[in-house]
């Protein structure tokens, strides 16, 4: 198996961002929601993947969720969906992306294996 593994953490912010840019084509937005959106959701899968080499990039995604949830409320929306679904998920990604990566989490052991000393 590779050295580094993904971790759950960084899976989930890869999932919330895959979330994001989809919900950005699943209702209607406004011009500048709908752009805010998908590029937020997009930046959150690369950096979530940046951050199974490097861990500290996963503050990126912290940064950019503080971004979202600001927007959210700053940008004028066509539906308050819009609002409370960049709300939630940019609670989330900050949330997961302070879950720091395990040392046991980075190298993943085979069953025969002989344990480290």
């Amino acid at each position: 198996m590779q050295q580094h593994q993904m971790t759950a953490a960084r899976g989930i912010n890869i999932a919330l961002g895959i979330w994001l840019f989809i919900s950005a084509f699943l209702w209607r937005h406004s011009q500048d929601q709908f752009t805010n959106t998908w590029v937020v959701g997009a930046l959150c899968i690369a950096f979530a993947l940046l951050a199974i080499w490097a861990p500290k990039a996963r503050y990126l995604n912290t940064i950019l969720a503080i971004w979202l949830f600001v927007s959210a409320w700053a940008i004028p929306a066509l539906s308050v969906a819009t609002v409370w679904n960049n709300v939630l998920v940019a609670i989330a990604i900050l949330v997961v992306s302070l879950v720091p990566t395990l040392p046991a989490a980075r190298g993943v052991r085979g069953p025969g294996a002989a344990p480290r000393l």
